[in-house]
């Protein structure tokens, strides 16, 4: 099931060029274009608030947007590419790509855990560590899952899932095909650990201690 693909609201700009691009950022605008998909680039103008909003939540060249503007009919596109002011470091141009349905595309996809209140490690009050609480897939734009459900009912502590050990949805697969990574691992509580430290100290303090008798 495609998660909500967020709306980005732009505006479709008349002139093209250098001076139509100055004009745009006088007005707090960053310019930018829309191409691909088998039609013609399209200029357009993004206000400059709502693209440094977006650009400091993250993951902006990895986001499937929906985009809106009056006189051209929604469109999926994906940013490949964002030019800054080499002083000031703020977005001055902007490139967007169209997405047909079957284009396939690298999307961080949130993982969520399923069994916690049954899981026999954190019943025993182990620790649950989502080491990536995303994971980096290729999906189909018309296809997007919403999530990666992981289930960690039977886990106990000292368990790890790597990638190969969870289901993705058909038609997914990871951008990492080289390794086995881990996702996530469930470690031991905190005052487990300190009781074996002391019981490791204890057995070598008497180690020691035998060693100095003989």
């Amino acid at each position: 099931m495609a998660g909500q693909i967020p709306d980005l609201e732009v505006t479709v700009r008349a002139g093209t060029g250098k001076g139509a691009a100055r004009q745009a950022r006088r007005e707090n605008m960053v310019p930018g274009v829309v191409y691909g998909g088998g039609e013609d680039p399209v200029s357009i103008n993004i206000p400059f608030n709502e693209l440094f909003k977006r650009l400091k939540q993250g993951r902006f060249l990895s986001t499937l947007f929906n985009m809106k503007a009056e006189g051209m009919e929604d469109v999926r596109v994906i940013c490949r590419g964002v030019q800054r002011d080499v002083v000031k470091d703020l977005p001055i141009h902007v490139d967007f790509m169209r997405l047909r349905r079957n284009s396939r595309i690298n999307l961080f996809i949130p993982v969520e855990f399923t069994g916690e209140e049954v899981s026999p490690g954190l019943k025993k009050g182990g620790v649950l560590t989502a080491v990536r609480p995303e994971i980096e897939l290729k999906v189909t734009a018309g296809d997007i899952p919403e999530k990666i459900a992981i289930d960690i009912s039977e886990l106990d502590v000292g368990d790890i899932v790597h990638i190969n050990d969870v289901t993705l949805p058909e038609g997914t697969r990871p951008m990492i095909t080289d390794r086995n990574f881990v996702i996530a691992n469930i470690s031991a509580p905190s005052s487990l650990r300190s009781a074996d430290d002391e019981g490791e100290g204890g057995e070598e303090a008497a180690t020691e201690e035998a060693a100095t008798e003989e």
